[in-house]
């Protein structure tokens, strides 16, 4: 396998220099279709075969075949690199976008299209959780170890502000095109934008680079068990609770306006929390170090928590206004921590695969909640539906609480060592002291993730490595 490391010297600019600013714009279009999907193949099954059920059963397979293959194409772009990966899940998914348009209107049954919809989740582009890899990577590998914490940090921020803002606007394009041109308009433009958009983020020269902390012949240097400790098993869960709370939220929300008769004025009301979400995902990168990570969480999921609440006695559109503001405070900054977590624990090698394996639990929360809360909607009434955003929000913030625990235990395991920090400047400070060896040492190598190999070269200098250039 063809490998390209970067060895060029430290980089003296920033994250935007280093990575240039036509891969920002194209990495958040290209994550566009994805946020399209799940709302886009609702609102078409809905419209073609007049069935509710048969939509969140559609959605609900969509988030299914994200689950079954997500984090199994995060390896893959561990292995081979993430340019082959993406190109070919590109066609495949427009294809199975395409496809699901026209086998809505025939006359198959619906597990044909049910099969289908698995499809477009079984083969999505997870473009977000692909970008954080790459752009951990080039910090880690490419930047002086002195900027990396900070960096790091406003990455994640921005990273999650960027998907905030995706997830805003992604059922607002779903029911432009679906109300000015017709129901199938927005799967035929996200497989346009996945072709075009996904394929030039896979193409764009930061696709080549492919962490030192994979051999020559593509392994890790850690082995698959690493995926499937509590304390990164533990932020899955919370990032699955974030999507879920997306999801119900969403849905909950348009039953809310429906019953108003002004459903198409959930959107907006919906960019409320949207918009505040994504502004304080981006102050994270603000907060003091000294406000660790699972502080963050803990305090961030409790102020999602008690927005929540408020949805219980909300009777009319300023107070699901008021409801829907404090709920941004609380969403954003928590999915900021949760990558930060999944940045911070990925294994040697694996960053996509975590990133992949987080990016599967949001995409998957979001489809069953947004099925669930549909049917409740319907069969009960909004005001039951709104109990389940409460339920999402009590999952968010259960992870967070145990997660605090599995910190807690973690930092006690070591003991007479150097307390172990959990916020994101863990990373900078294991890079700026590679003489701290032993477990500390490979703690920091693995939070940094991408740059194991000059990190653990200088901790345990003996230690060899395959060239990854060799053969070329």
């Amino acid at each position: 396998m063809t490998r390209t490391v970067e060895t060029d010297a430290p980089a003296s600019g920033g994250l935007l220099r280093t990575a240039g600013l036509p891969y920002f714009l194209i990495a958040f279009v290209a994550r566009l279709p994805f946020a399209m999907m799940v709302v886009g193949v609702l609102t078409l099954v809905v419209s073609a075969r007049g069935s509710m059920s048969l939509g969140g059963l559609n959605s609900a397979a969509v988030g299914t075949g994200t689950a079954c293959f997500g984090a199994l194409t995060g390896a893959a772009a561990d292995r081979f690199g993430q340019r082959p990966v993406l190109l070919v899940l590109a066609g495949a998914n427009s294809a199975m976008l395409l496809t699901f348009a026209l086998i809505v209107y025939s006359d198959l049954p619906g597990s044909a299209v049910l099969a289908v919809a698995f499809g477009i989740g079984a083969t999505a582009p997870q473009v977000a959780p692909m970008s954080r890899s790459r752009l951990v990577t080039l910090i880690t590998e490419r930047m002086a170890p002195a900027r990396r914490a900070r960096t790091i940090s406003s990455t994640m921020a921005y990273e999650s502000a960027a998907d905030e803002t995706v997830f805003v606007i992604g059922p607002f394009v779903v029911g432009i095109l679906a109300s000015t041109l017709a129901p199938w308009a927005p799967l035929v433009g996200a497989a346009a934008l996945t072709l075009l958009f996904v394929g030039a983020f896979a193409l764009h020269p930061s696709g080549r680079h492919v962490s030192a902390a994979r051999g020559a012949d593509g392994a890790a240097l850690s082995a698959p068990r690493e995926l499937f400790r509590a304390r990164l098993l533990v932020v899955v869960a919370g990032t699955f609770g974030v999507g879920s709370f997306f999801g119900t939220m969403l849905t909950s929300l348009t039953s809310f306006m429906a019953d108003r008769d002004a459903s198409d004025r959930a959107g907006l009301l919906y960019g409320v929390m949207g918009i505040g979400s994504a502004a304080l995902a981006l102050g994270v990168a603000l907060m003091p170090t000294r406000f660790s990570l699972r502080a963050r969480w803990v305090t961030f999921s409790a102020v999602l928590l008690t927005g929540s609440l408020l949805l219980l006695v909300v009777d009319d559109v300023p107070g699901m206004i008021t409801a829907l503001a404090l709920l941004g405070i609380g969403i954003g900054p928590t999915l900021v921590t949760q990558y930060s977590f999944g940045a911070e624990r990925s294994p040697a090698g694996r960053t996509a695969t975590v990133m992949t394996m987080l990016g599967s639990g949001v995409i998957v929360g979001q489809s069953l909640g947004s099925a669930v809360t549909g049917e409740v909607a319907e069969r009960i009434g909004t005001q039951t539906a709104l109990v389940l955003p409460v339920v999402a929000a009590t999952i968010v913030a259960a992870a967070g609480a145990v997660n605090w625990l599995l910190t807690g235990v973690e930092q006690r395991g070591r003991g007479s060592c150097r307390a172990v920090r959990t916020s994101s400047s863990d990373v900078g400070d294991q890079a700026e002291h590679p003489t701290r060896g032993g477990r500390e040492g490979k703690a920091g190598v693995r939070a940094a993730d991408s740059s194991h190999t000059p990190i653990d070269e200088e901790v345990a200098p003996k230690r060899q490595y395959p060239d990854p250039t060799a053969g070329q």
